[in-house]
């Protein structure tokens, strides 16, 4: 058990070593300038938007989740945030071409910038990590399916909440964010 930890562990750390930061950044710099932000991916990925979206509610973002009962309709000034490995996950697809119809602005999550969904997104965060497709350009895993993607994507979009909190010049402490956390649990 010793070994597969600390093999996960080097596997997520050599794909996140290898993330241009530019492409985070300018993910962030957006995110700090839209009217409304929205996050979908389907599957685990979609999981992990959820727990993106969760993050940037408790650090003061206007987000929401695709998909909910409560969700809005998108419009022009706004971001749609796509999580999806392959970048090419049909219902995804339909969402950025909803998305660019209204001129809403799209960044896609994925380990493929070439993909349907790359092609017309204002903004790309390349994840060059390992998906259940297991293309001959994805690094070797041994984890299952796009366990290496999901983990990387968790662990990329965490990091750049830090970079969105250091950027407010309120700052956000602990506290502050924990005001924010749910309290009917």
């Amino acid at each position: 058990m010793e070994k597969i930890i600390k093999t996960v562990a080097s596997e997520i750390q050599e794909v996140l070593g290898r993330v241009d930061t530019d492409e985070a950044i300018r993910l962030a710099d957006e995110l700090n300038q839209v009217k409304r932000i929205f996050v979908a991916g389907t599957g685990r990925s979609g999981l992990i938007g959820k727990v993106f979206a969760m993050r940037l509610m408790h650090s003061n973002f206007p987000i929401y989740v695709v998909g909910e009962t409560i969700t809005p309709s998108i419009k022009t000034g706004d971001l749609l945030v796509l999580i999806s490995g392959s970048g090419s996950t049909g219902s995804l697809v339909q969402y950025a071409e909803k998305a660019k119809e209204i001129d809403a602005k799209v960044a896609l999550v994925t380990t493929n910038k070439d993909s349907a969904i790359g092609r017309i997104s204002d903004f790309l965060l390349t994840i060059p990590a390992a998906t259940k497709k297991r293309l001959p350009s994805e690094p070797d895993t041994i984890q299952p399916l796009g366990s290496q993607f999901d983990q990387s994507a968790h662990l990329l979009l965490d990091a750049i909440i830090v970079y969105l909190l250091e950027q407010q010049p309120e700052g956000n402490s602990h506290s502050k964010l924990n005001q924010k956390h749910a309290n009917l649990e």
